[in-house]
């Protein structure tokens, strides 16, 4: 899951930029600004330190200072937001695409898991501004909205990389206004199916607990952090209960009300209950079937007994509703579950 792209003209509600404070003390009196920073933000390379730098995200003592500069050891050191490199221009290629609807105004686009929507504005790489539903997206229409840049065109929202399903495109500029306004203000219904870990033990639930950027890792979101988060609130409903070899799954729709990165992997992790196939948020890579004899002597399973596995998350963007932006029309779509998800979820049936 993740954020809405904002339209031009329209305030949406925009995450506060995230700011780390450090005390530096006199064992790192002498030390490079930059070398300190390195050790200090996890993941973060000296490049972007000195874009940071650059762009005026770090102060010292409340000024702005060089890489270079030297420590001595009583520095207050301030870090507002991160780096923001150029974005790339992205290109056309004849990629196949799956148009579930289309008009002169928007189109519904079925993607499929593997594919990102659109390359990160810090992707220098060139092979990364490749084979993305934006490259398709300019190959297959003549025009697309311009809102969200020359690295988005069209995108009004996203889709995780190994997230499956429906993703509206924008046509126009003043399309893409209407449809971020009903992000915003939360009349378009998004609705997900999702296989988790475990047994719910609810029927129905909601999850209202805000998102934030983990600040150990920072490739996962978090609902832990009591100094930051946007809000974020998923419904969820259990569909079918799953009681396998393999251990017990639920199978659920999950209609968002918001659209935060990772919210229904970050939201169900945070219950206790990951999604399948999720390993960035604590779901097995391998699940092992559990024989005879362990179940017995109540051991743990044996790999080497049969074992399944997902190569992507086990998250569908499954429905779709809205009222056409121009001709106020409601527009309901739905994509069934791709072969891959189906298979997999016949794989740990066969074995109730």
């Amino acid at each position: 899951m993740a954020d809405t792209v904002p339209s031009s003209g329209i305030e949406l509600p925009a995450e506060e930029p995230e700011v780390r404070c450090f005390e530096v003390t006199p064992e790192f009196a002498g030390r490079r600004l930059d070398q300190f920073l390195v050790t200090h933000l996890d993941g973060i390379s000296r490049s972007r330190i000195q874009l940071l730098l650059d762009q005026g995200g770090i102060v010292v003592d409340g000024k702005q200072a060089k890489a270079s500069h030297k420590l001595h050891g009583t520095e207050s050191i301030v870090v507002t937001g991160e780096a923001q490199p150029p974005p790339l221009r992205a290109l056309a290629e004849e990629i196949p695409l799956d148009i579930v609807f289309e008009d002169e105004d928007l189109a519904v686009i079925n993607k499929p898991a593997g594919m990102m929507v659109h390359a990160g504005a810090g992707d220098t790489d060139d092979a990364r501004n490749r084979g993305t539903l934006v490259n398709a997206l300019l190959h297959h229409f003549q025009s697309l909205s311009t809102t969200a840049g020359e690295l988005r065109p069209g995108i009004v929202h996203r889709l995780d990389k190994e997230t499956s399903g429906l993703i509206i495109v924008a046509k126009n500029d003043r399309t893409h206004q209407a449809l971020s306004e009903m992000f915003s203000s939360r009349s378009l219904s998004k609705t997900y199916l999702a296989l988790v870990h475990g047994d719910l033990k609810q029927d129905f639930g909601t999850i209202n607990a805000p998102v934030s950027r983990d600040v150990v890792r920072r490739t996962r979101m978090t609902t832990r952090r009591s100094d930051a988060g946007r809000t974020a609130i998923s419904h969820y409903k259990v569909l079918r209960r799953l009681n396998t070899r393999f251990g017990r799954f639920t199978l659920v729709s999950v209609r968002i009300e918001t659209g935060r990165t990772h919210q229904i992997r970050v939201h169900m992790a945070s219950i206790g209950h990951p999604v399948v196939g999720d390993k960035l948020y604590g779901a097995p890579a391998v699940i092992p079937l559990a024989t005879a004899s362990t179940l017995r002597r109540k051991r743990l399973p044996d790999i080497s007994a049969g074992s399944v596995s997902l190569d992507r998350n086990f998250l569908h963007a499954a429905e779709l509703e809205f009222a056409h932006p121009r001709t106020g029309k409601t527009v309901a779509l739905q994509s069934p579950l791709p072969a891959d998800l189906t298979a997999f979820l016949a794989r740990i049936e066969s074995t109730m």
